[in-house]
């Protein structure tokens, strides 16, 4: 790319992917702006970045939550995209609308695709309309207890009552019997409220042992779309993910091929936009759709690890989304990608996993030895605070080895050589 897609671009998040969207800005030529709350005034992304500008406010409701400010800081920084990042605001449609307000460009898809694919009931729809396999679930949403018996009488138990918005595992409950209904739909509103602002859920049949793989496609204006292998993200604690491998060795060639030539056809469907991540969920060489992500993936990194363009150009996620966003196509064809051995990421978090509690552990980082020959992205150096009002997430180790035996023993050596001082981590 010899012409830069944009002049300058804002960062609307912070952490590593922040530091992650900046080091791409710099390669490409792109100035970059950042953002920053009060805690954040001296961390890494806003050291990193050609300007920054301040929120003021000390938790994320207060800075990275704050749509008003934001805007704000596009005004005064002249910024001509902004890019989101992942969490946050980089799914939220209306911040996406107030973007395009300020005459900046926002990238990640259009506003429609996003609330679209954003609900899991609409998602849903658009699945099936596709002919893309989903679990069997209600197609409207569920109030109480008795919606949930009443599916029972055909699906049968287990069942999980799920939050319609957002994702992570939060707003849902499993139900294992139909004494458990009630209960299940009132806590799992409760919860779908307070995280995602909205109280709807739904049911669907609940498999008690599949592998959680994804699906990383790629779309263009020009109505281009290409599926990026896939991953397996199975290894979760309360549904959040800590260890992710590509490809999905779970999942037999045949089987991996179906689900992407399924997700280009929902990305067609839904005239998606920019990166997405479609989930599904794989059991005895069956796949149903889950949710789709309208966003960059944290565990993005391990995809590129393994994606090779041509005769060897590695693959850069975030550049072809600045390069889909300015209108341009994606830098290659589906005929060019070639997914080369295999590379696994763990998610190394500020939490302290002696006796299976994962409780946080903020605080200064008096060391940070990075281990040889891997990558790890993160938004942290020696003597930056991990900060308790902001996630924990310290960095992501990404191993790549010519095999999966290969990978699996760098992921070894890498994590016995990763040093994190100060803090306790996973």
């Amino acid at each position: 790319m010899t012409t830069p897609p944009f002049t300058k671009v804002l960062i609307a998040n912070r952490g590593e992917i922040a530091v992650r969207v900046i080091r791409t800005c710099r390669d490409l030529g792109i100035a970059t702006v950042a953002i920053h709350s009060d805690v954040d005034a001296d961390a890494l992304h806003v050291r990193m970045a050609d300007e920054a500008v301040s929120l003021g406010g000390t938790t994320a409701a207060e800075s990275y939550l704050d749509v008003a400010k934001i805007v704000g800081a596009i005004e005064q920084s002249g910024a001509e995209a902004v890019h989101p990042g992942y969490g946050f605001l980089s799914e939220n449609a209306e911040f996406v609308s107030a973007v395009q307000r300020a005459g900046c460009v926002f990238v990640g898809p259009p506003a429609p695709a996003m609330e679209l694919m954003g609900s899991k009931l609409s998602a849903r729809a658009a699945a099936a309309a596709a002919g893309v396999p989903t679990i069997p679930g209600s197609e409207h949403p569920v109030v109480d207890g008795d919606e949930v018996r009443a599916f029972a009488t055909i699906h049968g138990y287990p069942l999980a009552v799920k939050a319609s918005y957002g994702g992570g595992g939060r707003g849902m409950r499993v139900v294992h019997g139909a004494d458990e209904a009630d209960a299940a739909v009132d806590s799992a509103r409760r919860e779908a409220t307070a995280y995602f602002g909205e109280p709807e859920v739904y049911v669907e049949r609940y498999l008690e042992r599949p592998r959680h793989v994804e699906v990383q496609v790629l779309a263009d204006e020009l109505g281009n779309v290409v599926a990026i292998g896939t991953r397996d993200c199975s290894v979760q604690r309360r549904h959040q993910k800590l260890l992710e491998e590509a490809p999905a060795s779970s999942v037999s060639p045949e089987t991996a091929d179906a689900m992407g030539q399924a997700s280009i056809a929902l990305a067609k469907a839904v005239d998606y936009r920019g990166a997405g991540t479609l989930e599904f969920l794989a059991q005895d060489d069956e796949f149903f759709f889950l949710e789709m992500n309208t966003r960059l993936q944290v565990e993005h990194p391990v995809s590129e690890a393994v994606s090779v363009i041509g005769s060897g150009e590695p693959l850069d996620l975030v550049a072809e989304q600045l390069r889909m966003a300015a209108g341009l196509p994606i830098s290659f064809e589906q005929a060019d990608l070639t997914i080369r051995g295999h590379a696994i990421e763990l998610r190394i978090n500020a939490e302290d996993p002696r006796g299976g509690t994962f409780l946080p552990t903020p605080g200064p980082i008096t060391a940070l030895a990075t281990p040889p020959r891997v990558r790890f992205d993160t938004g942290y150096e020696r003597g930056d605070v991990v900060s308790e009002h902001y996630d924990g997430l310290v960095g992501k180790l990404v191993v790549w080895g010519a095999d999966r035996a290969a990978a699996v023993a760098g992921a070894r050596r890498a994590l016995r050589e990763l040093g994190v001082g100060g803090i306790r981590t996973t």
